[in-house]
């Protein structure tokens, strides 16, 4: 199916060059999504590593209420899905085998993107 000139292809149809063999959705060695999943926001973007916070009511018995905790999460950011997060970007990441140390977790897909304020 060739596209004639000029003409430009729906959204979706765009193809992306993704060279990474533990990427979840074009690798080689698919890493697969199992156990729980979380969204939170992007603090930070590091080569091929996001960390994102969530975070989470507790409730106090002792007092009856609540509170706010927080919790950081590193997880595997493949090459096709670099350009599109950033810092603020609030991102969906599943649970997956161990990577490293502290990565046990991979982008799953972005939901919603920061907005820039100029």
């Amino acid at each position: 199916m060739a596209r004639e000139k000029g003409k430009k292809a729906p959204k979706g149809a765009e193809k992306v060059e993704c060279k990474d063999r533990l990427c979840p959705i074009h690798g080689d060695k698919k890493l697969k999504l199992r156990g729980r999943s979380f969204e939170g926001r992007v603090i930070k973007k590091l080569p091929k590593r996001v960390v994102i916070q969530l975070e989470r009511m507790l409730k106090v018995p002792k007092y009856e209420r609540y509170e706010k905790r927080r919790t950081k999460l590193h997880a595997r950011l493949s090459d096709c899905m670099e350009d599109s997060v950033n810092v603020g970007d609030l991102i969906q990441v599943a649970e997956t085998r161990p990577i490293s140390k502290m990565i046990h977790f991979v982008v799953s897909k972005v939901i919603h993107k920061k907005e820039e304020s100029k």
